[in-house]
């Protein structure tokens, strides 16, 4: 969708250099997904770091003299710094935390601070299922309130302004997966799950910009008491993509792809147009069924 909307403001309207756009945004996402799984690592490195700080002083605490290690013993941890697929990625792209210690200070004094660390730290059970329940916690919880990380994650790349929340879901999954016993078993995630799902997104942008059954024209016949003029460059881009899927994957039913681009309008327009979108997609495929671009059987 930024894609198209970046194309549009271009005076050039072929091809050139789109898929390498795409590609790389793709590949953005799939860096950040990485660092993501590095977190709880640099994180664990920062509490080590503190209980020695603590151990140092010349007075120490009792509490500083005698840490709750379960943290740094957190067994997930060891199993993430054991997937070499992840230390092969580290070292090909020296995509790390390296850079960030200040980032990485904030977000552990933020993370002890919550009652899902305390109740951790403190409970009377001491198992893998504990320590992957935290982490997990820690990323599908903890870091999506945590606004100040959002903005940092912007900073270092304009391209994980919108997908941050997404990829901490993507890099659950991959957390659910370890077992305590499979940490170089583990198959991260490539950039594209197999060969259909890369000519998917391929196709869907190139058919997008093509607009083959201009979206304008299409919007205007089925806009009766609404200004065609008032329809909104990211609604016209939502419904373009929509028609474009449609005619293009007759392997995907029509409801799942309405589906899909009326959650798009809801996240990314204003609150009228997921509606509005609607209705008009509803007339646009009927009129597409009617000339046979759409089959019968993406209805059912």
């Amino acid at each position: 969708m930024q894609l198209i909307y970046s194309h549009q403001q271009q005076t050039d309207n072929s091809y050139n250099g789109i898929d390498k756009e795409l590609y790389h945004s793709i590949g953005k996402s799939h860096e950040l997904y990485h660092l993501i799984l590095q977190l709880p690592i640099e994180l664990r490195r920062v509490a080590e770091k503190r209980i020695e700080a603590g151990k140092s002083k010349i007075n120490p605490t009792l509490e500083e003299r005698n840490p709750n290690l379960r943290f740094v013993h957190n067994r997930l941890i060891f199993e993430l710094e054991r997937n070499q697929q992840l230390a092969d990625y580290i070292e090909a792209t020296k995509v790390t935390w390296s850079d960030d210690s200040d980032l990485l200070i904030s977000l552990f004094n933020k993370m002890i601070t919550s009652e899902a660390y305390t109740n951790y730290m403190n409970a009377e059970e001491d198992s893998f299922e504990n320590d992957a329940h935290f982490i997990i916690k820690l990323i599908t919880k903890l870091l999506p309130e945590y606004e100040f990380f959002f903005d940092a994650l912007e900073l270092k790349s304009i391209f994980w302004n919108d997908e941050a929340e997404f990829v901490l879901s993507i890099a659950a999954k991959t957390l659910k997966q370890f077992d305590g016993h499979n940490g170089n078993e583990v198959k991260l995630i490539g950039m594209f799950k197999d060969a259909e799902d890369e000519d998917f997104v391929k196709t869907l942008l190139r058919a997008s910009v093509a607009d083959k059954y201009d979206t304008k024209s299409l919007i205007t016949e089925f806009s009766k008491n609404w200004d065609a003029k008032r329809v909104t460059i990211l609604d016209n881009i939502i419904i373009r993509m929509a028609i474009a899927e449609m005619t293009s994957f007759h392997n995907i039913p029509i409801r799942i792809t309405l589906n899909e681009y009326i959650e798009i309008a809801k996240y990314y327009s204003n609150a009228k147009s997921n509606n509005y979108i609607n209705g008009i997609l509803q007339k646009i495929v009927t009129k597409l069924v009617n000339e046979k671009h759409i089959i019968p059987a993406q209805l059912a």
